[in-house]
């Protein structure tokens, strides 16, 4: 019994070693991986004084290490905003009366100068009659004071009159004629009325919105309609103050728009001459020619102005960029060891994933082209040669392509 017990603590042991070996092989990383392999092949690592192997040399790739290069970064101003249609109009009433009808609906296409409804004027009309019937009775009180006064004249010729009551004669046939003016004036009045209260649509257009319905009672400036002109569109949006002087008038605007598979292009029509005094920011308008129709007023728009650089920068890579406690470093190859460097960045294109460097890396820098994760400061490392494929396997143990975690 005793044997057997022996026995069995036995295999537990060896069992329990086999799964620790596993456990250990299965934790290692893919750089403790490529160490242990090349103690196993080459021997190359010998023990320290404190019996521990030194930490094998990282060898990287070509690829996996570029140098700083000079390149032109276009600078692009974005903007955003909701289209607009300028030529907007509102058809309103201009007399009070019901409303008989509205021959029109949302979406219908109309014509400059086409009737679209028509307002019950009977109270207009009815003072349009009253004032016509003025003018007529001061015309004939024009004609009494004409003839009198004639009268009045072959009297005072023959001296049956005085002079006073000839001039006063020439008085009372001057007041009558002012009194016909006067009726006229508030005859034509009455009729410009009527012609404005007319229903006529003012521009070509599409009917956007209908705010009254046949049957309802209308009062002088009340909203009828909206006609919206779709032929050209506006994109108005705010951009920084520090960003204005980099604009003019005329330059192209890509633009995407909501719901549209490809880019339109606009033109830059106008730069307002102040800021707005909440936000800072300057308005900008950007004209949009829409012929064939397909875009609708309301549609959201992103613009961007590209603007070309004049001089050259000096750049990297976007994925050579890591960063930790809010800084952006890089990692460079310096006199065979690793350097981790804070940078400086500038000018970023997104089209070419580069950005620029202001500080921290110099032209004839050795930058990790890309991010790696477990590298340490000071650790061994060197670029292996063109065509040298066994130096691969070592660099892809540092390349466990992770963000950066320093130490």
């Amino acid at each position: 019994m005793k044997k057997i017990w022996l026995i069995g603590v036995g295999g537990l042991v060896v069992v329990g070693a086999l799964a620790v070996g596993v456990v250990m092989q299965g934790g290692l990383g893919l750089g403790s991986l490529a160490a242990a392999n090349t103690d196993k092949e080459g021997k190359s690592g010998k023990d320290g004084k404190d019996g521990k192997k030194p930490p094998v040399p990282l060898v990287f790739n070509t690829s996996e290490v570029v140098a700083p290069s000079l390149t032109r970064l276009p600078r692009v101003v974005e903007f955003s905003g909701p289209l607009i249609a300028p030529n907007t109009a509102v058809v309103r009433a201009k007399a009070p009366g019901t409303l008989l009808t509205l021959s029109v609906v949302e979406g219908d296409r109309v014509r400059a100068g086409q009737r679209i409804g028509e307002i019950d004027l009977a109270e207009l009309d009815s003072r349009s009659a009253e004032r016509a019937a003025n003018v007529a009775s001061a015309r004939a009180a024009l004609e009494l004071a004409q003839r009198t006064h004639r009268s009045n004249e072959r009297l005072a010729a023959q001296s049956f009159i005085s002079a006073h009551a000839l001039e006063n004669s020439r008085a009372q046939l001057a007041s009558a004629g002012a009194g016909v003016q006067a009726a006229q004036a508030a005859l034509a009045t009455s009729q410009v009325g009527v012609r404005e209260a007319a229903l006529i649509a003012p521009i070509a257009g599409i009917v956007a919105k209908r705010h009254v319905l046949p049957g309802e009672k209308v009062a002088p400036e009340q909203a009828l309609l909206t006609l919206v002109d779709l032929a050209r569109l506006e994109l108005v949006a705010g951009i920084a103050s520090h960003e204005v002087a980099l604009l003019t008038v005329g330059m192209p605007v890509q633009l995407r728009i909501e719901g549209q598979p490809q880019a339109d292009v606009g033109t830059l029509t106008r730069i307002a001459p102040a800021a707005e005094p909440g936000s800072r920011s300057i308005a900008i308008t950007v004209g949009i020619a829409n012929k064939p129709e397909k875009l609708r007023a309301g549609q959201y728009a992103l613009g961007q102005v590209t603007l070309s650089d004049s001089a050259e920068r000096l750049t990297l890579p976007l994925a050579a960029l890591g960063q930790t406690a809010g800084q952006d470093l890089v990692w460079l190859i310096e006199r065979g060891v690793l350097a981790r460097r804070v940078v400086t960045l500038g000018r970023r294109d997104e089209a070419t994933a580069r950005v620029e460097v202001l500080t921290g890396v110099q032209p004839d820098s050795q930058v990790l082209a890309m991010r790696f994760d477990n590298l340490r400061e000071g650790h061994k490392a060197s670029v292996a040669a063109l065509g040298a494929a066994k130096a691969l396997p070592v660099a892809a143990a540092a390349a466990a392509s992770a963000p950066v975690s320093p130490k």
